[in-house]
């Protein structure tokens, strides 16, 4: 790596409230010169930047990008190459469809060190802030984690495939496309009975969630009105949070760790 290069952290903020993003990524951003910071990062979690730090916004929603992916590949190697210590902070975990090893390889074309922080990804944590475990015995002991919104050029998910594949799918980025995603999956052999959930903001004090069945969910969202950015569960543990939701500590704004 070139030694006269700063180095770049690519940080998982963890899936919206700021108690779960980790001790070390906290370690980071009190000591980085730059932070590029997503459009799902909390931004409580920005409060841990030193006074001095330059803090970016390079988040994409749905056809609304601030930076092009190669834009902003560009744009941590120009931080590297004037000597800064750089944090790319990103929603969930970066290896997690968060890009994190375009961003990387872009870093080692031009020999700029760097590091990579996981963070506790949205498709775990978000359900289970709604009682719903991703996996559980005698029900389900299988997930799958997939996008809903592959890349451009990219075949589409083979969605009659997956119906059979595993037991719990957790979708990201899936909401806008949920009917088909639905359509496609009972197509392929999955109950039409099979429980769906919805969770918009999970792990926010704002987080809600619609409960249906991958017969109904297009119709019940669209009566709702329910729009991204949510996650979404298919299988049997969307069962679990009539049972586990209660119990679940309720989320609050809290006081920003130490360490």
């Amino acid at each position: 790596m070139n030694p006269n290069c700063g180095k770049v952290y690519l940080v998982g903020a963890g899936p919206g409230d700021a108690d779960l993003v980790t001790v070390k990524a906290v370690k980071l951003l009190r000591k980085a010169d730059v932070v590029l910071y997503d459009y799902l990062v909390n931004k409580e979690l920005l409060d841990y930047c030193h006074p001095e730090s330059e803090l970016i916004y390079v988040g994409k929603k749905k056809d609304k990008h601030t930076y092009p992916q190669e834009e902003l590949n560009e744009l941590l190697v120009h931080y590297a190459q004037h000597g800064k210590t750089i944090v790319r902070l990103k929603g969930g975990d970066p290896f997690v469809f968060g890009r994190g090893a375009e961003e990387i390889l872009k870093l080692i074309e031009h020999q700029i060190d760097y590091e990579v922080v996981p963070g506790i990804t949205s498709g775990v944590a978000v359900p289970a802030y709604m009682g719903i475990p991703v996996t559980a015995r005698h029900v389900a002991s299988s997930v799958t984690f997939v996008t809903g919104h592959p890349a451009s050029g990219n075949d589409a998910v083979d969605w009659h495939a997956m119906a059979k594949a595993s037991d719990t799918i957790v979708v990201y980025m899936g909401v806008s496309n949920a009917g088909r995603i639905a359509s496609e999956l009972c197509a392929g052999g999955k109950s039409e009975d099979t429980p769906v959930a919805l969770i918009r903001w999970g792990t926010y004090p704002q987080q809600e969630m619609l409960t249906s069945t991958l017969k109904s969910i297009e119709y019940d969202m669209q009566k709702a009105g329910f729009k991204p950015p949510a996650l979404m569960v298919i299988g049997e543990v969307v069962k679990f949070s009539n049972q586990l939701k209660p119990l679940i500590q309720s989320v609050n704004t809290k006081e920003l760790i130490h360490v």
